[in-house]
């Protein structure tokens, strides 16, 4: 390979991105990362030094440059348009409005790539009628190309494909095969370069923010450097300012700072009020499993999935004929972990005495709560239980398993389009959590929407042979992955899809 002597040189490159960057790269990468080198190189005047260059962390155009060739900035006018609605319909008010926060608004986009981000929140934020105030919105990237194209204003049909007519017809001109957005919409966004990874006074004054905007940026990142950023933007929010993330990104692990909202069809962040950052197998056979149909006829008859958990019975479980679920990860407190085993083998009573039995701290640590609320389901005191979870919730709010849980007890209260809130949180901060898709299945099944029940259902059974057997025992209801499965093939079947 051309300018690279040896695997050790795509290593420190591999080192350096991680560092300087933040972003993280399997072994499986390696020979991406290699080329991407090699094609560095070749447009670098002192090759040699290229290495020791980035190290010293100098050149910030390339490092722009390299964030440009090994992540995909794709961006476009009013991209996951839920968010945009939450932030017109629910955040502004609540920021900017008559008993708002504040008379401005403040608007940071980080990330922003070419602008589209930051250009749309200004043709939604335009002429909002603010006491004395007026919208701030700034658009941050460390790339300088992407910049440049940002200020010039010059968009292809591509970057508008999402973009309502009106704010076509309003906003933007033709010229050749390019759309020109209109100045005055230019002039109202601020860019800068910067890399989120740096610490800047300026870019990061304390709680200077109303909304940021951060989308598909964290899941690029390793553990550590997400875990950076996250505490600057939250020092740099405004307590009750909001934070928007990209889809298939959460806070979950990185941070108790926020309350999680869900409208519109989308999830977001508030900064706690007052609050300073913490920032912290095998194959299956096509043949019905002999669990499937018993499982699936109590599914038929019982009015609720939980109550199928609160008639599971042992004679149920053995005509599953699998190895008992226990647990395969090592809980905090050895009793919490002793009335685990108990819930296994079906000690309902005993487990919950042991756990009533912590010492207080311990009692109230999130295992033990959501272990609680989990028995009482079981027992048929889903008041009780719901009360675990809410108090769970409230020492940790993106606590997927405490939604799941929530999900069967509003579904029990008859609170259907509840059940179907908390499993979809449960799903939004845990996307590997099958039991949520399979209760989902099971609720738009009994709502006779065949199709939300096919696709809710497959999900499941994709996602139950790989659960840990932690969860099946703890959430499982009783059954083991087998008896799901073949629950999931029998309500496939049932709706007319392919099991």
């Amino acid at each position: 390979m051309n300018g690279i002597s040896s695997s050790g040189q795509v290593e420190r490159f591999r080192c350096i991105i991680a560092e300087h960057l933040g972003l993280q790269f399997e072994d499986a990468k390696l020979g991406f990362l290699a080329e991407v080198l090699e094609r560095r190189l070749h447009k670098q005047a002192a090759a040699a030094d290229y290495l020791g260059q980035l190290e010293a962390r100098l050149p910030l155009d390339e490092l722009g440059a390299l964030a440009l060739e090994l992540t995909v900035p794709e961006t476009y006018f009013f991209r996951n348009v839920e968010q945009f609605h939450a932030l017109m319909e629910a955040v502004v008010p609540d920021r900017a409005g008559p008993s708002g926060a504040s008379k401005s608004l403040r608007i940071l986009s980080a990330g922003c790539a070419s602008g589209e981000e930051p250009y749309t929140i200004a043709m939604l934020t335009r002429g909002l009628p603010l006491e004395g105030g007026q919208v701030s919105i700034r658009g941050v990237d460390v790339n300088r190309a992407m910049l440049d194209r940002a200020a010039r204003g010059r968009f292809t049909e591509w970057a508008l494909r999402e973009t309502p007519p009106e704010m076509k017809r309003r906003w933007f001109r033709r010229s050749g095969r390019e759309s020109v957005l209109d100045e005055t919409i230019l002039k109202s966004v601020q860019f800068s370069q910067h890399n989120l990874l740096d610490e800047s006074p300026e870019l990061w004054a304390v709680e200077h923010y109303d909304v940021v905007f951060c989308r598909n940026v964290l899941m690029y990142l390793t553990p550590k450097k997400a875990a950076a950023v996250l505490a600057r933007i939250t020092r740099a929010l405004a307590p009750g300012g909001y934070l928007f993330l990209g889809h298939a990104e959460t806070l979950r692990g990185l941070s108790q700072d926020f309350h999680l909202h869900h409208t519109h069809g989308t999830f977001y962040y508030q900064r706690r009020e007052g609050d300073g950052p913490a920032a912290r197998q095998g194959g299956e056979s096509d043949q019905a499993h002999p669990a499937a149909m018993p499982l699936a006829a109590a599914v038929e008859s019982a009015g609720t999935w939980v109550d199928v958990i609160r008639n599971a019975s042992e004679r149920v479980r053995e005509l599953t004929p699998e190895a008992p679920l226990r647990a395969a990860i090592s809980w905090p407190d050895k009793n919490i972990e002793a009335a685990l085993e108990l819930l296994r083998t079906e000690q309902f009573g005993q487990a919950m005495e042991m756990l009533q039995s912590l010492p207080p701290e311990a009692a109230r640590s999130s295992e033990a709560l959501l272990l609680t609320a989990v028995l009482l389901t079981h027992g048929g005191k889903l008041a009780d239980a719901e009360a675990a979870c809410r108090g769970l919730l409230a020492i940790d709010e993106l606590n997927a398993g405490a939604h799941y849980v929530l999900a069967l007890c509003r579904e029990s209260a008859g609170d259907e389009r509840g059940a179907i809130d908390h499993d979809q949180t449960a799903i939004y901060l845990d996307p590997a959590f099958a039991m949520p898709h399979l209760h989902l299945g099971l609720l738009a099944r009994r709502a006779a929407d065949p199709e939300g029940a096919r696709r809710e259902l497959t999900q499941a059974q994709v996602l139950l042979q790989r659960e840990d057997g932690s969860r099946l025992l703890l959430f499982g209801g009783g059954f083991g992955r087998e008896a799901l499965a073949a629950l999931c093939r029998a309500e496939l079947q049932a709706c007319g899809g392919q099991s």
